[in-house]
């Protein structure tokens, strides 16, 4: 069982919840970074950070699928974005509401940060999911919008 909360002596967030709480005895997946890269092991969108987190995006999808999981069952994710400027975390932030990610709507921080791993990487996503008990049903695979 989930339960999304915003405080209510806080101010409500826009797109996500506080806290999420998760019943004992479920199954959580704990996810490394999703990063922006392709099947060939390249960054996917070099200097487009909008491009990157689609790519971050399509291969978190791929990490919770792997483990039984989807972009639905996701509690909390840190966002992580290469610039010191709003408007670049916008508009990443923008993709991750796209994306049905935020559904929920999960707990998330969004950060700006120096650098990341890879040499070109501007994007990069942790999350942790539940991962239901029993399989769900989906009729198409997550997706986001390529360009």
């Amino acid at each position: 069982m989930l339960e999304r909360v915003t405080a209510p002596a806080l101010f409500p967030p826009p797109t996500y919840s506080h806290a999420t709480v998760v019943e004992a005895g479920t199954k959580l997946a704990f996810l490394a970074g999703a990063v922006p890269l392709g099947a060939d092991g390249k960054v996917v969108g070099e200097g487009d950070a909008v491009r990157q987190a689609e790519q971050v995006l399509v291969n978190l999808g791929e990490q919770l699928r792997a483990v039984g999981s989807d972009l639905g069952h996701v509690v909390a994710t840190d966002v992580y974005v290469v610039s010191s400027e709003p408007s670049v975390l916008s508009a990443v932030w923008e993709v991750v509401e796209a994306s049905g990610l935020s559904a929920g709507p999960h707990s998330s921080t969004l950060v700006g940060v120096a650098c990341l791993g890879y040499s070109g990487q501007l994007v990069e996503i942790t999350a942790t999911a539940v991962v239901p008990a029993e399989p769900f049903a989906s009729s198409a695979p997550d997706e986001v919008a390529q360009p």
